[in-house]
């Protein structure tokens, strides 16, 4: 695999640029070894990119474009990640640790957003309003201008694909604080706006702590709309940060998501569910399946099963791993594998039965064992909080109202799942399941064309989908009173 460059600049006002605030390490995963430096914003770099984006946006440079041209650029942005999705894939891989080849899948991914909203440019009308004779009234939407994004570690090429898509589409300027464990692919953005012939300042991407240039961002006075990816309490500071300036924000936060497994739902479709719903990108994405709760006449089929895909990944380096198949890579961190290990620990002292996995490798890097755990009830602790990891509980039901009662029975709310032939109580379910979205006989089932969110403390706002448009513009209504 080709080297990887030893240090990476933030990109502010069309500038490759230092940070204020020093260098921040990026680990491999793989090896726990230092990949590379990345320049850390401070919080005057956090001002120069928000002034910049500003200054763009009060230009109208970007409003002033017919919207299907805007669009075009979008869309372009996708192409040119496409053009270089191996050199991407491979940093991805290496600063993340997921397989080479789900590398490959993000990228895709990634360009998918692009040409979608790049479609959608120029869909965004306002309407006309009858008013009676005298008057003619209509709305316009207007981009709100500066839109803060602040991204994820787990997703960090597809996450921020998710939101500047969007964002730009519409005409807004951007700055991206891109996440301090992955910080590296956020520079093929940078790149792709200067490709396609965006202005300068429209896209800026930084790299800074959270508690200093990620505070200052979501605080600033500059920033008009902020999107966040990433766990509750800090949803919840940038929350009350923004309110500070009246700032609205799209928020999606943690997730502890079930899937109910009724007597009649096809096990050997299930299995391919439990591969992709919780061992993808080793269990650490927000919508996993990390519940599944099976009537009790299915349960102990259900977990022979779960065991037996968990034991037939194989577990090892990324890089290794460029070709589809039954494996999985590493954790982002040594930290976060372990976090994962002790939660499975604390679940076996509380009485659950550590049926695979549980365990970290007997070798360098963030690896941890595929794990499956039965014997899980709804008041301990890995029932209803988020592992972010690959470890599956599996809880059992006797009738309907106990299933949808244990689902429900969380803070979060971003996705469900049921499975069943019966598609009256499939029904039911989705429509009691206080979820954001519900999969129905497939895990992750939708696309970029579905909207994506949660309830409760699973957030708010919705991503993808024409309804994450709404997010990035704001409505205005001109009335006019016509003479004679």
């Amino acid at each position: 695999m080709a080297d990887i460059k030893p240090y990476w600049q933030n990109y502010i006002d069309g500038a490759w640029v230092d940070g204020g605030a020093g260098r921040i390490d990026v680990t491999d995963p793989a090896t726990g070894e230092t990949l590379a430096e990345h320049a850390l914003a401070d919080v005057a770099d956090v001002d120069r990119a928000v002034m910049a984006a500003r200054r763009v946006h009060l230009s109208g440079a970007l409003t002033a474009m017919r919207p299907i041209e805007r669009g075009r650029m979008v869309q372009a942005m996708g192409r040119y990640l496409l053009e270089h999705k191996d050199e991407i894939a491979r940093v991805l891989t290496r600063e993340q640790g997921k397989p080479l080849w789900e590398s490959h899948i993000e990228i895709e991914g990634a360009a998918l957003y692009f040409e979608y909203y790049g479609n959608q440019a120029s869909t965004v009308e306002g309407r006309s309003i009858p008013l009676g004779a005298g008057y003619m009234d209509w709305t316009e939407y207007e981009p709100f201008g500066v839109s803060a994004q602040i991204i994820p570690w787990n997703y960090p090429i597809e996450m921020t694909a998710r939101s500047l898509a969007a964002a730009l589409a519409t005409g807004n300027a951007c700055v991206i604080k891109s996440p301090e464990m992955t910080p590296l692919t956020n520079a093929w953005f940078a790149l792709a706006s200067e490709a396609v012939g965006f202005p300068k300042g429209t896209v800026n991407v930084i790299c800074g702590l959270g508690h200093d240039a990620g505070a200052a961002l979501a605080g600033h006075p500059g920033v008009n709309q902020i999107v966040f990816t990433g766990s509750v309490p800090t949803g919840i500071a940038i929350a009350t940060a923004a309110a500070q300036n009246v700032v609205p924000c799209v928020l999606e936060l943690g997730g502890k998501s079930a899937a109910i497994v009724h007597d009649d739902a096809d096990l050997d479709a299930f299995e391919n569910d439990i591969r992709w719903g919780i061992y993808f990108n080793a269990g650490q994405v927000c919508s996993s399946m990390s519940r599944v709760i099976v009537h009790e006449s299915r349960h102990d089929e259900l977990v022979a099963r779960a065991e037996n895909v968990a034991k037939s990944l194989s577990v090892g380096p990324g890089a290794e791993r460029d070709t589809f198949g039954a494996i999985m890579g590493a954790m982002v961190s040594e930290g976060q594998r372990d976090r994962a290990v002790g939660m499975v620990a604390r679940a076996a002292e509380q009485g659950a039965t550590v049926v695979a996995g549980g365990r970290k490798l007997n070798r360098a890097g963030a690896f941890l064992e595929p794990t499956v755990l039965a014997g899980v009830t709804p008041e301990m602790e890995i029932a209803s909080n988020e592992v972010f990891g690959p470890v599956l509980s599996v809880l059992s039901f006797k009738d309907e109202a106990e299933a949808l009662e244990i689902a429900n029975g969380t803070d979060y709310g971003l996705v469900g799942g049921v499975f069943t032939a019966d598609l009256d109580r499939a029904t039911r379910a989705a429509r009691q399941m206080r979820t954001g979205q519900v999969f129905v006989n497939e895990w992750y089932a939708g696309g970029v064309e579905t909207p994506f969110g949660g309830f409760g403390k699973s957030g708010y706002g919705r991503e993808k989908g024409r309804e994450a448009l709404w997010n990035y513009v704001q409505t205005k209504n001109i009335a006019i009173r016509l003479k004679g």
